[in-house]
This record gives C-alpha cells, sequence and structure tokens, in this order.
C-alpha cells in the first residue's frame, strides 16, 4: 500500500502532519510533507488524534465540464481550454464530517473529484514541468447547490458554501495507472459515477500549466479536476463515499441545516 501522509488534531488540541501506518498510528512529521517534513520521535495512538482535512490550502481552484459525458448530461459541450472557478477555504471538511444541507437550496448534488495538491510555488509553468509541482493525490466532493448555480449564473453561491468541499481522507503520492472514481450512495449498487480518470478531457498536468499562466498556486493549494458524468441530488440523510483506486473512500454524510452556528473543525 501507497504512504498515505495525514494531517490530524490530537485529542489535546495539537495539529500535525504525520504519515499514517497500517495499524492507525501516525508518525509525526515536523512540517507539512511538501515542506520536506521530516519524522519525529512522535507517534499518536489511533484513539490519541483524529483526521482532518490532508491540507489547509490557500485556495481550491476546481474545473467544470472535464469530462465530455458530464459535459453532455449538463447540455452543454466540452469547453475549449479549462473552464476554472474558486472554491473558498472556508468550505473545506474532513473525511467523516457533515455536509450541511443550506436552507437556500432545493437540490445539492454530490460531484465526486480527484484532488490534486500543489507542492511548490507554481508560476507560469509548462505542461512538461506540471507534473513536478503536482505533490500527491486526495479524493474531494465539489458539492453544489444545484438550484442555485443556475438561479445565480455564476457559481460562487452554489459552490461556496461551509462543508461544499470535503477533502481526503489522506494523500498519497502516485496514482495507479488505469485507476477508477467511483461514487457511492447509502451504499446502493450500481455505483451512481464510474469512470477513468484518464478520461479527463484536460489531463491533470494541463490544468496545473494552464491555472499557473492566471494566478500563482502554492504549496498545498488543491485543485480539483472535474467530475464524470451520473451527478445526483442528494437528500438529508444520505452518505456519499467516493472511491478513487490507490488512494481510498472519502465518506461524508448529508445533515440539515442546524438551529444555531456550528463551529466546523478543519
Amino acid at each position: 500500500m501507497a504512504q498515505r501522509y495525514v494531517r490530524v488534531k490530537t485529542t489535546n488540541g495539537q495539529t500535525y502532519y504525520g504519515k499514517l501506518q497500517l495499524n492507525r498510528t501516525v508518525e509525526v512529521l515536523d512540517a507539512p510533507p511538501w515542506l520536506n517534513g521530516k519524522v519525529t520521535d512522535q507517534v499518536l495512538k489511533e484513539s490519541e488524534y483524529y483526521l482532518l482535512a490532508p491540507c489547509a490550502p490557500s485556495k481550491i481552484v476546481a474545473v467544470g465540464k472535464n469530462y465530455q459525458a458530464h459535459a453532455a448530461e449538463m447540455g452543454d459541450e466540452v469547453p475549449k481550454e479549462p473552464l476554472i472557478f474558486l472554491k473558498p477555504p472556508s468550505s473545506v471538511i474532513a473525511h467523516l464530517q457533515k455536509i450541511i444541507y443550506p436552507k437556500q437550496s432545493q437540490r445539492v448534488d454530490f460531484e465526486g473529484e480527484l484532488a490534486l495538491v500543489i507542492g511548490e510555488r507554481t508560476k507560469n509553468c509548462s505542461i512538461e514541468e506540471a507534473k513536478n509541482k503536482i505533490w500527491g493525490y486526495t479524493i474531494a466532493n465539489d458539492v453544489t447547490a444545484r438550484d442555485l448555480q443556475k438561479k445565480d449564473g455564476q457559481w460562487t453561491r452554489a459552490k461556496g458554501f461551509d462543508t461544499f468541499c470535503p477533502l481526503g481522507p489522506w494523500i498519497v503520492r502516485e496514482l495507479t495507472s488505469g485507476a477508477k472514481l467511483k461514487t457511492i450512495i447509502n451504499e446502493e449498487q450500481p455505483p451512481k459515477q464510474l469512470t477513468l480518470l484518464s478520461n479527463m478531457v484536460f489531463s491533470p498536468e494541463e490544468l496545473v500549466a494552464y491555472i499557473s499562466q492566471i494566478m500563482t498556486l502554492v504549496p498545498g493549494d488543491i485543485i480539483l479536476t472535474g467530475t464524470p458524468e451520473g451527478i445526483a441530488p442528494l437528500r438529508v440523510g444520505d452518505t456519499v463515499s467516493i472511491e478513487i483506486e490507490s488512494i481510498g473512500t472519502l465518506i461524508n454524510q448529508i445533515e440539515a441545516t442546524p438551529n444555531g452556528d456550528e463551529d466546523i473543525i478543519r
């Protein structure tokens, strides 16, 4: 199994990056791994921590309609160049945290995606250079209030609610050849989404190079590479499981908007 890199919070409130071992212990690093964090003598037992989102990005750059079949189900053609938008860092939650169904929306969709983790400052890089700028890979759910997306025309509100960017559960350095993405709702078969990552219109390297011509990417930033066909509405109580071969499974449940403000642990 590939090495899994995690970000955790201990039961006494300290946040660390680390290496997750098969016995679920975490070898603590002295810095984020993409900043050359080294293993320390500190080891956390499974009972001493819980998972956070695997990084804390300064920005999340997402890509729309990057699978031909998804563009078709949206009634659109594939864009001639990557269609990008931003999700706020405040939308990030971790594996097993709750996605909150906003009161403003009557239709909230899942969008399972591969997420890229940037490893170094990246500006105006070429496609050939871009591969070395990608430090690792994780799983994302680009949760979308579909009715608000159609109503607003632009996507900030529909994509930007708190809890609308689950990430995790961890980061790996490499993907296996022929890796598939699979999205399952409430353990029901067949999967709602099932595709090869190689079916992307624009590859991860092309996306990094394109985005770097527009904005500087910094270590820990996230790029969401687009969702395949099969999107569908969610209901309160649903559980979304997004699996990518060679990474793992990101699981989140949908919850109604609480009566009072609640802090989200990031």
